[in-house]
């Protein structure tokens, strides 16, 4: 009888301590996008960092077409956490906007605020182009088909009465639909007159194209900003300052928004708060993998989130002494 009672109590000792073995570890696959943007690099630098220093997490990026995949690929429970720009994930959020006639997804949670997206107009240099509303009967690439840098294009040229959407008017604008790197490379070879690239300051994409001269960055008119901005309020203006890329010897006036780390309201909180403090306590190993993330401080966390905290990022803030707004809260 003694015997069988130490056997019982060593199996069930067992399956307790298989219980909480499964329970510490967890598989984490981050979204970014395409691979000549800064999301992939920066992901890839955020996978070595939780996988490295999180004992139990095993950690890897995926490459996507963006934010709109990302958000997808998060609803469907195929990644745990994922980049993504600020305003379309508010138009997820409500079904507003791009998703307008789709069911709010309101299990959608922000972790905290990256870096500026800043978008990025590069023309070829023999055309003689010198406003956005001079592409008008130009080919160009808006981005990857509806990817959040094709809505940013849309937004944009709309505020030039420019479209290139055969169902949304007169089309003005011939589009072909590629990556940034795709997009760079038909620049070189001078199959295009223009491409928009949205991402952190410096993009591999675009000095690809300035240091070998197929393309120069164009500025905004502050007008047109304006009329963007006031639309859409999550863009803000952007200076990109003059040597930021190679031959580029004047500031460049655009607009950028946040992009931020968003992930589903049915992750851990556990796993959210270590996730979270690691990127936090390993900031430098990151602005290794891509400079944008210097901006991704403690002091810059909420900048433009427009979606609510998971609880387990605000655990996080709440123990390093910061206030999160009523708004962000779910």
């Amino acid at each position: 009888m003694r015997k069988r009672f130490v056997l019982l109590a060593v199996l069930l000792l067992c399956c307790f301590m298989a219980g909480v073995s499964e329970a510490a570890n967890y598989r984490v696959n981050i979204a970014t996008a395409t691979t000549g943007g800064a999301y992939y690099p920066i992901g890839n630098a955020m996978a070595q960092i939780w996988q490295t220093n999180i004992p139990g997490v095993r950690a890897s990026a995926q490459s996507t077409a963006g934010t709109p995949q990302n958000i997808e690929l998060m609803q469907n429970g195929e990644v745990q956490v994922a980049m993504g720009q600020n305003g379309i994930c508010l138009y997820a959020y409500e079904a507003s906007g791009t998703y307008t006639g789709k069911t709010p997804y309101k299990a959608e949670r922000g972790m905290f605020s990256l870096y500026p997206n800043v978008m990025q107009w590069i023309v070829r240099p023999k055309l003689g182009i010198k406003s956005v509303a001079d592409l008008k009967g130009k080919r160009i690439v808006p981005g990857q088909v509806a990817s959040a840098t094709e809505i940013n294009s849309r937004e944009m040229l709309e505020a030039y009465g420019l479209n290139y959407q055969k169902d949304k008017g007169e089309v003005t604008v011939t589009a072909e639909y590629l990556g940034y790197n795709e997009a760079a490379d038909q620049m070189k070879n001078e199959q295009l007159d223009a491409t928009h690239i949205a991402g952190g300051v410096p993009t591999a994409a675009v000095i690809d194209m300035l240091s070998s001269e197929a393309g120069v960055l164009l500025s905004m008119e502050p007008d047109k900003i304006k009329i963007i901005c006031d639309k859409y309020p999550w863009y803000f203006p952007f200076t990109i300052p003059a040597n930021t890329y190679p031959k580029q010897s004047e500031p460049v006036q655009t607009i950028a928004l946040a992009n931020i780390l968003f992930t589903d309201a049915s992750q851990p909180d556990e796993l959210i708060y270590l996730l979270t403090k690691a990127t936090y306590d390993y900031h430098a190993d990151m602005v290794l993998g891509h400079s944008a993330t210097e901006y991704t401080t403690l002091e810059n966390a909420f900048n433009g989130m427009t979606i609510p905290f998971h609880p387990g990022s605000i655990k996080y803030f709440e123990e390093k002494g910061l206030k999160v707004p009523d708004n962000l809260r779910p």
